[in-house]
């Protein structure tokens, strides 16, 4: 699960423009990482131009899955990642980025990349990278999960003692049976001398 790229772009008007955006193309090739970033950055701007405002869709192209969140403002947030990372991630993080864009940048006259400096985004490539870190739901998730687990080995270590416990029943059954014959026996042997 990964992340590429995160965009907020400005797309009110024809072509969209992407105001502010951060990429981590370090596990590509160090010479295809101009086409790949550029083909993201084209990508981002042709879906957010053709997103309606207030509707959220997740686009397949090849191995990549461009989310994105268009806002009635006229600003969308974009965010492309791998075929596996979770979608609900993807468009919670989105909703996080743009209520603090607009929040910050209120007026869409100021919306350009020089005007506009948001570097919290650099912070969110990295802290969603794992998604399990930056949405709650899949922090709760994976404590259940590990809850689970320990209680899985409680249950198994308590049936092996249970089993230990068996065994040593089963080891005291035949004691029981040895002893009693042993007694048995001499008393049988006791019986045939008499003792003055």
């Amino acid at each position: 699960m990964k992340i590429y790229a995160i965009y907020v772009v400005h797309n009110n008007f024809k072509p969209a423009k992407a105001i502010v955006d951060v990429k981590d193309l370090a596990s590509f090739g160090f010479f295809q990482r101009s086409s790949i970033g550029e083909f993201m950055t084209f990508m981002s701007q042709t879906i957010a131009e053709k997103t309606q405002p207030g509707q959220r869709q997740s686009i397949e192209e090849s191995n990549y899955v461009g989310h994105v969140y268009a806002r009635a403002e006229g600003v969308a947030g974009v965010v492309i990642t791998d075929k596996e990372y979770p979608p609900r991630v993807a468009f919670s993080l989105l909703n996080k980025i743009l209520d603090e864009f607009t929040t910050r940048f209120p007026n869409s006259a100021t919306w350009t990349p020089e005007a506009c400096s948001y570097p919290e985004l650099q912070q969110y490539i990295v802290t969603y990278q794992d998604p399990k870190q930056g949405d709650t739901i899949m922090k709760v998730q994976r404590e259940l999960d590990e809850t689970k687990i320990i209680l899985h080995k409680t249950i198994e270590s308590v049936l092996e003692r249970g089993e230990k416990m068996e065994s040593l029943v089963e080891r005291s059954d035949v004691l029981s049976s040895q002893s009693k014959m042993f007694y048995k026996t001499a008393k049988k042997q006791n019986s045939c001398c008499v003792i003055c």
